[in-house]
């Protein structure tokens, strides 16, 4: 029988991981939604398609669905879609390769980061929520 040193501690770190993961997503989901007039000024400057329909959607999985992954609600096939939601994100509104100088260099982090992000949402669409989450119950 193979032993990892972090073993029995399995269940407190994935909930860990989906705090750490989902909470950037809640409370930027949430400013999104209480600024919903910015939001879709801030969608059609970037050029998204339907501004209105990209606010909305954004604030659906930014907030909703993150606090779904959060508290473990359908978290393998929800982090599969955000997954999807974070690499378009990054496509859509961190286009680095478009940019020159400080402006390129921070939206390629950002751009990263987001692909960061959906490593760990892959991740936790395999490993699921663990015991500690709604789906664990």
């Amino acid at each position: 029988m193979r032993y990892t040193l972090f073993e029995n501690q399995k269940n407190e770190i994935i909930l860990l991981a989906r705090i750490l993961l989902m909470i950037l997503f809640v409370i930027s989901g949430w400013g999104k939604m209480t600024g919903f007039t910015g939001t879709v000024a801030y969608m059609e400057s970037l050029g998204a398609p339907v501004p209105m329909v990209a606010a909305g959607i954004a604030v659906i999985m930014e907030f909703f669905v993150a606090i779904a992954i959060l508290v473990g609600f359908y978290t393998r096939p929800l982090a599969f879609i955000f997954a999807l939601f974070v690499l378009g994100t990054a496509l859509i509104g961190h286009h680095f390769w478009t940019m020159a100088d400080q402006a390129r260099a921070a939206n390629m982090t950002q751009y990263f980061k987001n692909l960061s992000i959906m490593g760990g949402l892959l991740l936790l669409g395999i490993t699921g929520p663990g015991k500690y989450s709604i789906d664990g119950r």
